[in-house]
C-alpha cells in the first residue's frame, strides 16, 4: 500500500474509534462492513442494478426478457439520448444516501457512493473514455446548496472510468424552475422547456461520446431537456447515467 494512503487509513481508523460513523439510514453505529456510512444490515438492502435493464432509464427487469427492452415507465419519453444506466434503486438506504448528499450537505457519503458506482456491474466500462456532463443547477440554487451534487457525482464516475474519462460543463441552467419532486412528467416537461442552454464558448465534438450525469432518474424530463440542447449542438453520441432510479 502507498505510504500516504496507509497513513490516511490509519488516521481514519483512529477517528472511527473516537467518533464511530453513524448510519445515514437507521442512525445506528457503523462498526464494520464495506460501506462507511451505512451499517451492515442497511448496506445489504441497497439494490445494485444489473442487466437486463431498460435501455432508456436503466431500471432492471426481473426474469426472462423478450422483445423491446423499454420499460412501461419510459414508453412515452421519446429520449433525445441513446441509452441510459443507473447504479442503484432509490429506496430505503439508497434513498437515504442520495438525500443526505442532496439536502443535508453530507459530503462524507460520497465515499460510499464511489464504492457503489464501482460495484455496479458494467458501470466502469459504461463510462470509460466518455466526456461526462453533469446536469447543471441554476446559479441561485447552487449558491444556496454550495455545490452541485451532479458535478460531484460526475467526478466519482470519472475516477471510476480512469484517466481517459473526463468531466466537462458545456451546459448552463437559465431558468430557475420550481422543485420538480411532486410533479408528473407532462408538468415537468413544460417547466423545463428552454430551461437549459449551451455555455458561451462551449466546444462540442461530434466524434466524442458524451454521458449526461444526474443524481436520480425519475421521469427523465431533466435529462431529456439537457440531451436536446447537446444534440442540437452536435453531440450525436450521447448517453445518460444516474446514481439512483426512483
Amino acid at each position: 500500500m502507498n505510504p500516504l494512503r496507509a497513513l490516511n487509513e490509519g488516521w481514519r481508523t483512529a477517528g472511527d474509534l473516537v467518533f464511530p460513523p453513524v448510519c445515514v439510514h437507521c442512525a445506528g453505529l457503523v462498526e464494520d462492513g464495506w460501506l462507511r456510512h451505512l451499517c451492515r444490515p442497511c448496506a445489504t438492502l441497497v439494490t445494485l442494478v444489473q442487466p437486463p435493464c431498460c435501455h432508456i432509464c436503466g431500471h432492471p427487469f426481473y426474469g426472462d426478457v423478450h422483445g423491446d427492452r423499454c420499460c412501461s415507465h419510459c414508453a412515452e419519453l421519446e429520449p433525445a439520448f441513446r441509452q441510459g444506466r443507473t447504479c442503484i434503486l432509490l429506496k430505503g438506504p439508497g434513498r437515504s444516501l442520495v438525500h443526505a448528499l442532496k439536502y443535508h450537505r453530507a459530503l462524507h457519503v460520497l465515499e460510499d457512493m464511489a464504492g457503489l458506482i464501482r460495484a455496479t456491474p458494467g458501470m466502469v466500462d459504461y463510462v470509460r473514455g466518455a466526456v461526462l456532463v453533469p446536469v447543471p443547477l441554476h446559479p441561485r440554487k447552487e449558491r444556496e446548496r454550495e455545490y452541485n451534487q451532479s458535478w460531484l457525482l460526475a467526478q466519482l464516475f470519472a475516477a471510476a472510468g480512469g484517466p481517459e474519462t473526463r468531466v466537462a460543463a458545456p451546459l448552463r441552467r437559465v431558468v430557475d424552475t420550481p422543485t420538480q419532486t411532486a410533479l408528473d412528467r407532462q408538468t415537468r416537461q413544460a417547466n423545463l422547456k428552454n430551461a437549459f442552454a449551451l455555455r458561451k464558448g462551449a466546444d462540442i465534438n461530434a466524434a466524442e461520446r458524451y454521458v449526461l450525469i444526474d443524481d436520480v432518474f425519475t421521469t427523465g424530463s431533466t435529462l431529456n431537456a439537457c440531451a436536446t440542447v447537446l444534440r442540437r449542438a452536435g453531440a450525436l453520441n450521447l448517453d445518460v447515467v444516474t446514481f439512483g432510479h426512483g
